[in-house]
């Protein structure tokens, strides 16, 4: 066999496990390994036949389905890579990150046909599937072809340093940028999750969170593989649906973010349902609140809770259940095969250049803030096509830079304290401040603006704008229902700012920088 990356995993699954069932579906799909395998040698071979080869970008738009596991693991195995999309992006985004991965084809649901179709007219994507049997005028249905391919697939010469996927996180300065996670960084992130959440071939995980999000592939589905357990997979999240399947399919794992969890203790459902089958709950994001914690102990569970990034696979750090009071409010310790540090820049006067323009850094004492820094075999190549980025991102020694800070106690547990990019967090989506503020500074009448996370009880975070009007800018100019209505179709809606709030003018630094701390301070409690 040369294929030593994910493209090798449902061919052994299906020699070890062939009748297991792999993946439960909707109301009456059941696919077991070999089931699971012989679809996907089918896809990568419908793939072969129109000239996708190693190295050609396969982008995927479509909510949770087989067809997504399916696009994985063919790309996988013909060493193709792998794009799947965020399903919530606007077409200007779609476009972005067709054209930047470099995509040769696209397979989508058909919900996205039409806002796909102007996109990839522009961009010339070689060749386009539509998922199910439905024709469309520039597309392929995707199961007859399936259905006509038998096996044959070409095991490609990969290896675990090649790249597997790139999956796109929202930039500091505008563009999404384009993570290349390579098939080892896939293959260590779930063999740490295996080992930290204690995963076995008898477990039944309900996936709610969507496959595109590097926590759900890399930390749900991918270990649920590795360990041959079963997976339930749901194309978006209702809590009383959750509260059914996990009564009904006997779910032993449940991931998701502050949200997910809270939406489930509150349903009417929540006491009456059984959930005694449960045993594993992992939560990111951000902290877990009291009230929450204390729904979940009073029925027997704990969290796992962690810390982590898309670079990094996206896990870093875990904080076991059995520590989820005795260090609360800690992210945990680094997973069983990745390395966290804490640094800082050295002080003034003592800094050297390392020689690639990066200032020398420093290893802060425990108990000290400073940048939290991640090294191990599940961080990430570098950005899709972004030298310089990647560059930047990486010590001159080798660890990755999250551009957070932290602290670690004495134990070694690691401490969150601040995000030094700004990053809001809302229902488990990155929002980055800088994308929204360059398109709200394209607006007509508005001459500044600042986005900040805001408390929200029900999202942890959402974003709010504060922005300034030209002089002779009409007030309707800058009202929330009129800003909302201008980035609607440029930008995710999640991203959009909830509240737009409009200032006379800005606080300053000296060096004339926006003061988010003061209009977080005055705006954000």
């Amino acid at each position: 066999m040369h294929n030593h990356g994910l493209g090798a995993w449902l061919t052994t699954r299906k020699q070890k496990n062939p009748d297991k069932v792999a993946l439960i579906f909707g109301a009456d799909e059941r696919l077991t390994y070999r089931e699971l395998a012989d679809r996907t040698d089918a896809l990568s071979g419908v793939l072969w036949q129109h000239g996708i080869r190693k190295g050609d970008s396969v982008a995927f738009l479509g909510e949770n389905s087989p067809e997504f596991l399916f696009t994985l693991f063919a790309c996988a195995q013909l060493g193709a890579v792998f794009v799947p999309v965020n399903t919530r992006l606007a077409p200007p985004e779609f476009d972005h990150l067709l054209r930047d991965s470099g995509t040769r084809a696209v397979i989508h649901g058909p919900e996205f046909a039409d806002v796909l179709t102007p996109v990839i007219d522009q961009i010339g994507v070689v060749h386009r599937f539509q998922i199910g049997t439905d024709e469309h005028p520039q597309a392929s249905a995707l199961t007859p072809l399936l259905d006509a391919t038998r096996g044959g697939h070409v095991d490609g010469a990969v290896e675990l340093s090649d790249p597997a996927a790139i999956l796109y996180t929202s930039g500091t300065t505008g563009k999404a940028k384009g993570a290349v996670l390579s098939h080892g960084n896939l293959t260590w992130v779930a063999i740490n999750s295996v080992i930290d959440y204690d995963i076995v071939s008898t477990d039944v995980a309900l996936m709610i969170s969507p496959l595109f999000h590097a926590a759900a592939l890399g930390m749900g589905a991918l270990p649920t593989i590795l360990k041959g357990g079963t997976m339930v997979l749901e194309r978006g999240f209702e809590a009383g649906r959750a509260l059914m399947l996990v009564e009904q399919q006997g779910v032993t794992m449940l991931s998701g973010v502050p949200t997910t969890y809270q939406l489930l203790a509150d349903h009417p459902h929540w006491a009456s349902t059984d959930i005694s089958s449960l045993s594993k709950l992992t939560c990111g994001g951000s902290a877990v609140p009291s009230r929450i914690l204390k729904a979940f102990e009073e029925r027997g569970l704990s969290f796992s809770q962690g810390y982590g990034m898309t670079e990094t696979s996206p896990g870093a750090t875990s904080l076991a259940p059995a520590m989820t009071r005795v260090k609360q409010g800690s992210v945990g310790l680094p997973h069983f095969f990745t390395e966290v540090r804490i640094s800082t820049h050295t002080a003034p006067g003592e800094a050297e250049d390392s020689g690639d323009g990066q200032v020398a850094r420093a290893i802060v004492p425990r108990g000290t803030v400073g940048e939290i820094e991640v090294r191990g075999p599940n961080v990430f190549l570098g950005y899709h096509g972004r030298n310089e980025d990647t560059a930047k991102a990486f010590t001159p020694d080798g660890w990755f830079r999250s551009g957070d800070l932290g602290y670690l106690d004495d134990d070694g547990y690691l401490f969150i304290a601040d995000r030094l990019k700004d990053m809001i967090i809302s229902g488990g989506e990155n929002i980055y401040p800088a994308e929204i503020e360059e398109h709200l500074n394209c607006l007509p009448g508005v001459t500044g603006a600042a986005v900040i996370g805001v408390v929200d009880k029900q999202w942890g975070e959402v974003p709010w704008a504060i922005i300034t009007l030209a002089a002779e800018a009409a007030p309707s100019v800058g009202t929330t229902a009129a800003i909302r209505t201008e980035l609607d179709g440029k930008l995710a809606r999640y991203k959009i700012p909830k509240r737009v709030i409009v200032v006379s003018e800005f606080p300053r630094t000296a060096s004339g920088k926006i003061r988010k701390a003061d209009l977080r301070a005055q705006f954000g409690q």
